[in-house]
């Protein structure tokens, strides 16, 4: 089943969070086949929230130091998002200083095609394409061969990974990419053979990366490398026509990224999800993914499909109350915004994530 990885019944969904073990995630985390959480796609698409996930954590009984590590990951999560809040287009660019230095502006052919030549990178490749899903640390391997390795600024493709994650968050993908590329944080990160063998479990030798770090190839490309093209990134909507709206009824507004079941559970509503083909054109995601968005729909009960703009919708609503949720992605949205639910009340932009994390987590203690 296509799902199998990423189950989408809210009540597996419960059951995930219920099942975490936050102290050998602590431990492993770094590893590929660590115990890693797998509830980012959740995370992402609004069916739950960090502050959920915590909750659940507190409800367990654990104390913070067994917990800590795995609630910073979340806040790192709502860190990035208080970035895009605050700087909101600016995140598209270079944010901090310019990603130097920079020869192309696609993505080398070999990262499309899963044949880098190193046999750990290629493996993740091919589970992003299978499954939707790519551990963290694999995807700062791959934003490091792209930016470090092969020059290419991180912009197209960080496009192209955002297109095949099943847990795209535009803040997370973006801004991650570039603190790997120097162009929001103080230095690249780069990594070698030694390294990726250590967490992925490889044991390959006599790559390009199988060095000193200082001895890394990192001022010439990879002939690996050399070959670069933009990734073809096409999103076919289905078609709909404008759902029948009882108008004595508010209108409640879900997206692809707001697919909270509970969210407004107790009140009778015209339920709408809304994909506006606007918003696709620019940031494009893969078939396997709307699957996926669909399947997650599906826990809300009355939901209907509507293709098209925010503003065909609202003109064909005579009611007095529309309702949506906070995401920048719906900042062009009128009407009455529910505030997400954040990790900590703790706000705005900060200098790094642990002058924000230092606030977090003294409310979170």
């Amino acid at each position: 089943m296509e799902h199998d990885y990423f189950p989408t019944s809210y009540v597996e969904i419960l059951a995930r969070v219920a099942a975490i073990d936050p102290v050998k995630y602590g431990q492993s985390r770094n590893y590929l086949d660590g115990a890693v959480t797998r509830l980012s796609p959740y995370i992402s698409r609004g069916v739950i929230s960090t502050h959920f996930v915590y909750d659940s954590l507190l409800q367990q009984n654990f104390d913070f130091p067994a917990v800590e590590k795995l609630v910073q990951e979340l806040a790192w999560r709502d860190y990035w998002q208080l970035i895009w809040v605050e700087r909101q287009a600016a995140i598209e660019a270079d944010l901090r200083s310019p990603q130097l230095p920079v020869v192309s502006f696609g993505l080398p052919v070999a990262f499309q095609t899963a044949s880098t030549c190193v046999e750990a990178i290629d493996a993740g490749i091919q589970k992003l394409y299978s499954t939707g899903y790519m551990h963290n640390h694999m995807r700062m391997y791959v934003a490091s061969l792209v930016c470090n390795f092969a020059h290419c600024h991180w912009k197209e493709p960080a496009r192209w990974m955002y297109y095949h994650l099943l847990d795209g968050d535009w803040a997370s993908n973006v801004l991650s990419w570039q603190w790997v590329a120097g162009s929001n944080s103080n230095k690249k990160y780069v990594f070698n053979q030694e390294n990726l063998n250590k967490y992925s479990g490889s044991a390959q030798r006599k790559t390009f990366l199988d060095t000193e770090y200082e001895d890394l190839p990192l001022s010439t490309v990879p002939a690996e490398f050399h070959q670069v093209s933009s990734p073809e990134l096409s999103c076919m909507l289905p078609l709909t026509s404008l759902p029948e709206l009882d108008h004595s009824l508010p209108l409640l507004i879900y997206t692809s990224y707001n697919l909270d079941p509970v969210w407004q559970v107790d009140i009778a509503a015209n339920r709408i999800l809304l994909l506006e083909p606007s918003h696709f054109a620019n940031y494009p995601v893969s078939e396997k993914v709307l699957r996926f968005i669909f399947s997650l729909s599906a826990n809300i009960k009355d939901l209907k499909v509507f293709v098209g703009e925010f503003s065909e919708l609202k003109n064909a609503y005579t009611g007095d109350l529309i309702r949506y949720k906070e995401h920048p992605f719906s900042s062009h949205f009128t009407g009455i915004e529910d505030k997400r639910s954040w990790l900590t009340t703790v706000s705005g932009e900060h200098s790094s994530f642990f002058a924000y994390w230092k606030k977090a987590k003294r409310q979170l203690e």
